[in-house]
């Protein structure tokens, strides 16, 4: 593989409660709206969880945006995009994202939790719409089995693979990294910000998680060996440059840029 090569891809994804297959699932013959059904599946998830959550479980989530970062052999950030921005076609987007894995069928698949949520998520969407993943379930082993070889999630890998629960997530880990973590947005808010038609808005905090993945994973690299603090600070550079030209288009993003320090390789 070249050292120029697609060898990584970063995502991450905001997702919704699907009120109509909830409705038709869970309350079939009440003839309640799917908007009804979302709102009672949240109160009782809540008090399942004794007041800690009202988040629908992950079978009735659907994507509603898709961010993902093209990284090379070398650890270079090489694109970051919303897939199908502005439109946010849920066939589309989630088409574009398995074609990525067709496309780039040596590269890894990078996220944080990826492996109990964003893909669950994404295998039910291609299921529910008839898509074909022939480079994904063909090589089942490589990509779905806890210690796959084309799928590294974070979280696992921070966690010891269960032995405990990082507490603080992504966040946590971000920030430990001078890097802005969580803004204005949190995962709470995405499904009423999505209600709100703020597509965009929801669209932007996906990217910025995606770039703290990016940015968390190259730390690990460093704790792998793989990469030295000075090797860090260069790829931030350049990534801070892709980074930039996004900002032209996205203020979310320029803010993110405004809060994002990066520590010196001897600090």
């Amino acid at each position: 593989m070249a050292d120029d090569a697609t060898a990584y891809i970063v995502f991450d994804i905001e997702t919704v409660p699907n009120g109509a297959l909830i409705a038709d699932v869970l309350y079939p013959g009440e003839d309640i709206s799917a908007e009804e059904a979302v709102a009672r599946l949240e109160k009782e998830t809540l008090e399942a969880s004794g007041g800690k959550s009202a988040f629908a479980p992950v079978t009735f989530q659907m994507p509603v945006v898709i961010a993902v970062a093209r990284v090379s052999r070398q650890f270079m950030l090489q694109k970051a995009v919303v897939l199908d921005a502005p439109h946010y076609r849920e066939r589309r987007m989630v088409e574009l994202f398995w074609k990525g894995i067709e496309t780039y069928p040596d590269a890894t698949l990078v996220d944080f939790n990826g492996r109990g949520f964003d893909l669950p998520v994404l295998e039910l969407a291609a299921f529910r719409h008839g898509l074909s993943l022939p480079a994904y379930f063909g090589k089942g082993a490589a990509y779905r089995k806890r210690f796959a070889e084309r799928h590294f999630d974070m979280m696992e890998w921070f966690g010891n693979w269960g032995a405990y629960r990082l507490k603080g997530g992504l966040n946590l880990l971000a920030k430990m990294l001078g890097a802005p973590g969580k803004m204005d947005v949190r995962g709470e808010h995405v499904a009423g910000l999505w209600r709100e038609g703020r597509k965009n808005l929801v669209a932007s905090y996906c990217l910025c998680d995606v770039l703290d993945t990016y940015l968390v994973f190259l730390r690990t690299r460093v704790l792998a060996g793989e990469l030295t603090r000075e090797d860090e600070t260069r790829l931030h550079g350049a990534a801070r440059a892709v980074m930039e030209d996004l900002a032209f288009d996205d203020p979310t993003v320029e803010e993110y840029l405004k809060r994002w320090r990066t520590p010196p390789a001897e600090a």
